[in-house]
């Protein structure tokens, strides 16, 4: 009689999941695009929490915790993404990390956590080209190459340059767009705080020199988010109004510019952006003028929300900066 093969083991039973909630609130201030951080223990969070029994969705929740946190009503939401890699466990939990983002008009934040405004560019520096191709990146690319040197093969270090190419732009124009891809090759690599690279077989960038400083960290993987919102953000602009939930009721187009070149972090071409905006037909004149602007007033325009029902993609297009 043949002999029974050997009865697998029982799987073990899926462990529970808890979900958490996260929320990139972004708004423009002065020419500064900033989003709404609480303090953590020692890094600036954003505002979160769990999921709970009386939530009656996720984005309920997500409203519920950002205004208890920092007493700021949430207008215009989107879900930007899921995380749940295997090593997220809660407590023995598989823990998911629902991330939105969300639009506001910055007001003073308060709630029963210390919040504040911060300017995203302080967390990404190498995103600004307002004034020109940031000094930073210069940092950046010899870092990567060292990161790229010691890969261990020929083939290893030209992937890893390929990467940084392709991340970077160094072989040809700059995308905007791609702000995670450029932080997760800079966590890749060792060369942000948060990063954990000896985790991941790197030797630490201190075996070189000391790392260098790139942007400021965040709390738990919130930088990471951020730069999702950020990509998000500046890919949407091209195709959707929303930037107008960053404006208010009433603004000159100067303003409007500004808005726009803060989140995309580059200049545009004052008389070209006028014109897309008014061949559009994204604004319309309200009657008024601004007398503050320090010259001849300027007259005041709105959003025309006719516009949303008259073409599907009315947004605001950016031309890449050149190296």
């Amino acid at each position: 009689m043949a002999a029974r093969p050997p009865r697998k083991p029982p799987r073990a039973p899926a462990p529970g999941i808890s979900i958490d909630l996260s929320a990139a609130v972004l708004a423009v201030t002065q020419e500064a695009p900033r989003v709404l951080a609480v303090r953590g223990a020692e890094r600036p969070a954003l505002p979160s929490g769990p999921l709970e029994s009386d939530h009656r969705t996720l984005e309920a929740g997500l409203r519920a915790w950002v205004e208890r946190q920092t007493n700021q009503t949430l207008n215009y939401v989107e879900q930007l993404y899921t995380f749940g890699d295997l090593d997220r466990q809660d407590a023995g939990a598989r823990a998911l990390s629902v991330a939105y983002l969300a639009l506001v008009r910055e007001a003073r934040p308060a709630g029963e956590m210390e919040a504040s405004w911060l300017d995203w560019y302080a967390c990404f520096p190498w995103e600004d080209w307002r004034e020109g191709r940031p000094a930073i990146l210069d940092v950046i690319e010899a870092a990567l190459e060292a990161w790229a040197r010691r890969a261990g093969s020929a083939g290893a270090s030209a992937l890893r340059r390929e990467r940084r190419h392709l991340a970077f732009g160094t072989a040809g124009s700059w995308n905007e767009e791609r702000v995670l891809e450029r932080y997760e090759l800079l966590y890749e690599a060792g060369l942000v705080q948060e990063a954990q690279a000896e985790a991941q077989g790197e030797p630490p960038p201190e075996a070189g020199g000391a790392p260098p400083v790139l942007g400021r960290a965040m709390a738990f993987d919130h930088r990471r988010i951020l730069a999702t919102a950020i990509g998000r953000m500046r890919g949407k602009i091209k195709y959707r109004p929303v930037v107008f939930e960053l404006m208010p009721p009433a603004f000159t187009l100067l303003q409007l510019q500004r808005t726009v070149e803060a989140l995309s972090g580059m200049r545009l071409h004052k008389q070209n952006f006028r014109r897309l905006v008014e061949t559009q037909g994204l604004v319309e004149e309200t009657g008024e003028t601004a007398t503050e602007t320090g010259g001849r007033p300027a007259r005041l325009v709105r959003f025309r929300r006719d516009v949303l029902l008259e073409r599907p993609a009315p947004g605001v297009r950016t031309p890449a900066p050149r190296r």
